[in-house]
């Protein structure tokens, strides 16, 4: 039995905390991802019928391996505050900690790959 009224025990929780900060991000990053993906997608239809070397010498100029590389970044940070949301609402407990770990790790092992693809391609190496 709590002494705390009802107000006592949800004061200092719910969205008024860190989930306006996260539905934030999550709309910001589906801006960049907009024109991003614009981008990305005329980029490749100009490379329809490309060689392969033709691609891998797009992707080595700056600008555009910059530009992937914000994408890639962007991306994968917003695939994570989304599925992290679904984490919340449907795992309770150490299934919630142990999703959102898993969430974190695999978010960044993931992204860590693509973005050494890139760099690898961009440095010739």
């Amino acid at each position: 039995m709590s002494l705390k009224t009802p107000l006592g025990h949800v004061r200092g929780l719910g969205s008024a905390k860190s989930g306006t900060h996260h539905w934030w991000l999550q709309r910001v990053t589906a801006i960049g991802m907009l024109l991003l993906m614009i981008w990305f997608v005329v980029s490749l239809i100009g490379l329809r019928g490309a060689s392969f070397e033709e691609a891998t010498a797009w992707i080595s100029q700056p600008l555009v391996s910059v530009i992937m590389l914000v994408l890639i970044g962007t991306a994968f940070y917003h695939m994570r505050l989304g599925i992290q949301v679904v984490i919340e609402d449907y795992l309770h407990g150490a299934l919630r900690i142990a999703g959102i770990v898993a969430l974190n790790f695999g978010t960044a092992l993931l992204s860590a790959a693509c973005l050494f693809s890139v760099l690898k391609i961009a440095f010739g190496a």
